[in-house]
């Protein structure tokens, strides 16, 4: 059978670090996995009670709304004007999304189809890249580096791509290179988008976590945003939600209703207990996000002053739960799956290769910040070991 649609998909590479991890603990050895970002912390409490009361009414067992029920979507109007200073019409502006991925996803499939395109910064979180593509578009890839003009590359990006891009994606703080903006900056990507009549799709999955005082802006804080732009708040990292799958389409009434009118196709939403715990979660434990912030800021000092202290050179993170790290210029020839591949083997400790995020990725892994302190500084003590071997 030929699956034409997903035959160009490359291998995913993240499993082949993951291969290997499984293949070590069976071998009973201790792997210490910063790879996969998948939080460890648990949800509030708050949540879990009411999702245990809601799941024994029967009433709450049938089908429910796919545009998420009306108080989940004004406790959401309420997080962004608590949070942001930003006015919602929770009935024309926010959208229920069965977690980010999937909201981004059927999002493409809105905005784009064959002969269209879309500019996505290279290196990205993979379902950026890959959305557009099963939307049949074509991607424009946009080099980023964390220490150049991100203005000037979009301004290239769009100049020379041809057809112009209906949509740019962006993700700040960013996944996998941890870069961080301001105000000043969306307002940039604001003016250029209105000047070129394009959509801007925001993936604000690390919104609540910016360290040593940094708080990442939203988009639509930028005035007139929500006439170009449309961003995605999830629970999953703010929240440790992540199994849950509820993140939110917030902007562009348009654009939302667009989301909207395919989704009643698709899906009748998400389990209506769900949403309900949701509900009481965003209403009733609004402090929960600082408090998930520190721990992971603890965790990437943890991480940095550990690596820095073994001659593993890396600017700490001012958001996200990752750190993004240069491979030490001695063992650059080695490419990222390879190292990564050889810090399973020889120091037990599992991160993500950065050709994994697209070529950009590559010559760095990704560190995830989801063990406590102390198997870090394991993990930083395995790494020095597995690195002194390397060394020539």
């Amino acid at each position: 059978m030929d699956f034409r649609r997903i035959n160009s998909l490359p291998p995913y590479v993240f499993t082949i670090i993951d291969t290997l991890k499984i293949e070590a603990r069976r071998a009973g050895e201790d792997v210490i996995d910063l790879g996969f970002g998948n939080p460890d912390l648990p949800s509030p409490d708050v949540a879990v009670d009411k999702l245990c009361e809601a799941v024994r009414n029967p009433r709450n067992h049938r089908y429910s709304s796919s545009r998420g029920l009306p108080k989940l979507r004004e406790a959401v109007a309420d997080l962004y004007l608590r949070r942001f200073g930003v006015v919602l019409d929770p009935e024309t502006q926010v959208l229920n999304t069965i977690g980010a991925k999937e909201g981004f996803s059927h999002l493409m499939w809105v905005l784009l189809q064959a002969g269209d395109a879309a500019l996505v910064p290279s290196p990205s979180y993979p379902i950026h890249r890959y959305s557009p593509l099963f939307a049949g578009a074509e991607v424009r890839e946009m080099p980023f580096t964390t220490d150049g003009d991100f203005i000037a590359m979009l301004t290239e990006g769009w100049e020379y791509s041809w057809p112009r891009p209906r949509v740019i994606v962006l993700s700040f703080p960013h996944n996998p290179t941890t870069a961080c903006v301001d105000l000043a900056f969306m307002e940039e990507v604001v003016a250029f988008a209105r000047e070129r009549d394009v959509v801007l799709v925001h993936d604000f999955a690390y919104a609540d976590l910016g360290f040593d005082g940094y708080r990442p802006p939203s988009i639509l804080q930028v005035p007139g945003a929500d006439e170009v732009a449309v961003e995605l708040y999830s629970m999953t990292k703010s929240y440790s939600m992540a199994g849950w799958r509820v993140a939110f389409m917030v902007g562009n009434a348009k654009v939302v209703a667009a989301l909207t009118k395919l989704k009643s196709y698709l899906d009748y939403g998400s389990f209506q207990p769900i949403q309900i715990a949701a509900t009481v979660t965003l209403n009733e434990a609004p402090d929960y996000p600082t408090e998930v912030c520190g721990v992971y800021q603890a965790r990437r000092d943890a991480l940095c002053e550990g690596l820095n202290r073994i001659g593993w050179s890396i600017q700490p993170p001012k958001g996200t739960m990752f750190a993004w790290a240069p491979i030490p210029e001695q063992y650059l020839d080695m490419g990222s799956v390879e190292f990564a591949s050889y810090l399973v083997r020889a120091a037990n400790v599992a991160v993500s290769p950065g050709m994994g995020f697209g070529p950009g990725g590559e010559g760095y892994v990704r560190f995830a910040l989801i063990e406590n302190e102390q198997r870090i500084g394991q993990a930083v003590r395995n790494l020095k070991g597995a690195l002194d071997r390397l060394d020539p």
